[in-house]
C-alpha cells in the first residue's frame, strides 16, 4: 500500500509546505509547522458560496443598522455591541473550565422563548448536558440539543430545522469528510469554520463557536480563524477567583475592548451590575500604596484600585514585578519620577497590582501608578475618596485622557469626593460634591500627595 502524503502546515497563518522548517517560510514564526495528511479536494467543499453579484455604487446602497437579537444577559450583551445579529460567527476562546459551555448554555435558555436555538456538543453527549442543565435549574427545556462532530450531518441539520441562534462546542473537534486530516489539525479548524460561516451568512443563523486555547493564552488552531469570524470573544479569569471577564478584541458589529463581568455561582454565571465595586478594596484604614483609578474598558468607565509595594532590595538586581499592567510601562514611570520628581528607586524592589485580577493597558493609568508607588516609597497613605487618572509623558507632563467627564461622573456615583486629573481633563463646569485638583506635571502630584 503506498505511503499516505503528508504535509507540513504552520499553525498560526495556515500556509503549507512540503518539508519540516525551523521557522515557517511564509511567517517566520519559529516551531509553528505541524505534520499533516495531505488534502484531497472535495466536490462540495465551497457549498454554499453565493453567486457572483454585480458591482454597484457605494452611494446607491441603502445601508440600516442591523437588528439584534438580545441574548438575555446584559453583560454578554454589552460585549457583542447590544445583542446578536442575524448571520453573526461569534468565536468564544478561554481556558478549560472556566465557564464557556455553561455561559452559553444558559443565553440559550435565555433565548428560546424569543429564538429557536440549538446546541450542538462534540465534547459531551446529551445526556451530560442535560444533567447541566439541571444543575443549573435552567428553563431549556425548548433547546435543541445535537451529539455531533461531523461538518456535513450538522449543516444538514441545520439546514432542515432552521435555527435562529446556534452554539458549536467546540469547534476543535470538528471534521469534513472533504479532508483527510484528524479533528482539530489546522486544516479541519480552518475548512469548518470557512463552512460554517457560509452556512451563517446564506441562512441568517447565528452561530456561536467555542474554541480551545493554547497554553500561552491563544486560540488554538490557524490565525485565519479569528479573522474569519465577526466577533472574538475572549473568556478570562482566575481560577481562584468566582469573577470572571469576557472581552471582546474583535467586533464587526461593535466596540472591542469592551468587557462583561461576571460572577461564578452554585446557579451558574451572573452578570454582575456593579462591577466597580469589585476592583475596590475596602480598607479599614488609610494604608499607604493604594490609589484608585478611573479607567477605561471599552465604553465603560471602570474604578480600580492600584496598589504598590515598594521595600529595599534584598538582591543585587532589584526587581520590577506588575500584576495587570505593562512591565515596560512600570520601568519608564520609575525613571521619569526619578528624573522629574527627584524620587530613587534604584536600590528598592518595586510591585505594582491591579486589585481583582483585571488587566489594564492604557496609558491614562499612570498617574494612578505613579501615586500608589509615591505613596508606599514615602510611607504617605492617600484618602480613600480620592481617584486619579492621566498619562505621563517621558518630559514628565500629565497628558489628558480620552472622555474624562464619563469616569468623573463614576467616581461621584460610588462615592468619591476628590479627584486628580490632568489640566486638560479640568471639566468646564463643578461637578456636585467632587473637588477636582489638575495638575500639569508629575512633580506637582508628587508634591500634592506630601501635603494631603
Amino acid at each position: 500500500m503506498a505511503r499516505a502524503k503528508s504535509v507540513y502546515v504552520c499553525s498560526d497563518c495556515g500556509a503549507s509546505a512540503l518539508q519540516w522548517f525551523g521557522a515557517c517560510p511564509s511567517c517566520g514564526a519559529a516551531g509553528t509547522l505541524i505534520e499533516t495528511r495531505a488534502e484531497k479536494p472535495g466536490a462540495q467543499r465551497h457549498r454554499g458560496v453565493a453567486p457572483a453579484s454585480l458591482p454597484r455604487p457605494l452611494e446607491r446602497i441603502e445601508a440600516s443598522e442591523a437588528a439584534r437579537i438580545p441574548v438575555g444577559f446584559d453583560e454578554l450583551d454589552r460585549v457583542l455591541g447590544g445583542g446578536l445579529v442575524a448571520g453573526q460567527v461569534v468565536l468564544l476562546g478561554g481556558d478549560p473550565g472556566i465557564g464557556k459551555s455553561t455561559l452559553l448554555l444558559q443565553a440559550l435558555a435565555a433565548l428560546t422563548p424569543r429564538a429557536a436555538t440549538l446546541y450542538v456538543s462534540g465534547e459531551e453527549s446529551v445526556e451530560q448536558v442535560a444533567l447541566r442543565a439541571r444543575r443549573l435549574a435552567l428553563d431549556a427545556g425548548s433547546v435543541q440539543l445535537l451529539a455531533e462532530i461531523q461538518l456535513e450531518r450538522i449543516l444538514e441539520v441545520l439546514g432542515s430545522a432552521q435555527p435562529q441562534v446556534v452554539v458549536i462546542d467546540s469547534i476543535q473537534t470538528l471534521y469534513s469528510d472533504a479532508l483527510q486530516s484528524a479533528p482539530g489539525s489546522v486544516a479541519q479548524v480552518r475548512e469548518c469554520a470557512a463552512q460554517l460561516t457560509r452556512h451563517a451568512k446564506h441562512s441568517g443563523c447565528a452561530v456561536l463557536l467555542i474554541g480551545h486555547v493554547t497554553k500561552e493564552g491563544a486560540i488554538a488552531g490557524p490565525r485565519v480563524l479569528e479573522h474569519i469570524v465577526d466577533s472574538v470573544l475572549y473568556f478570562e479569569g482566575d481560577p481562584h477567583s468566582s469573577f470572571r471577564l469576557v472581552r471582546a478584541i474583535k467586533n464587526r458589529f461593535g466596540a472591542v475592548n469592551e468587557l462583561g463581568v461576571f460572577a461564578m455561582t452554585e446557579r451558574g454565571l451572573r452578570a454582575v451590575s456593579n462591577p466597580s465595586a469589585l476592583f475596590l478594596s475596602h480598607h479599614a484604614a488609610d494604608v499607604a500604596g493604594a490609589c484608585v483609578l478611573a479607567t477605561l474598558e471599552g465604553t465603560r468607565p471602570l474604578l480600580v484600585e492600584i496598589q504598590a509595594l515598594v521595600d529595599r532590595a534584598q538582591a543585587p538586581s532589584p526587581r520590577r514585578l506588575t500584576v495587570g499592567l505593562e512591565q515596560n510601562r512600570l520601568a519608564m514611570l520609575l525613571a521619569v519620577l526619578h528624573r522629574h520628581a527627584g524620587l530613587a528607586t534604584v536600590d528598592q524592589d518595586v510591585f505594582v497590582n491591579a486589585v481583582g485580577g483585571v488587566r489594564i493597558s492604557e496609558p491614562a493609568a499612570d498617574l494612578a501608578v505613579s501615586l500608589a508607588i509615591v505613596s508606599s516609597l514615602t510611607d504617605r497613605p492617600l484618602p480613600r475618596n480620592m481617584v486619579a487618572f492621566g498619562e505621563i509623558g517621558l518630559a514628565g507632563e500629565v497628558r489628558p485622557a480620552p472622555r474624562g467627564q464619563e469616569r468623573l461622573r463614576e467616581a461621584v456615583k460610588l462615592g468619591f469626593a476628590r479627584a486628580i486629573l490632568p489640566q486638560a481633563n479640568r471639566p468646564k463646569s463643578p461637578i456636585a460634591g467632587l473637588e477636582v485638583i489638575p495638575v500639569e506635571r508629575v512633580e506637582q502630584a508628587v508634591q500634592l500627595l506630601r501635603g494631603l
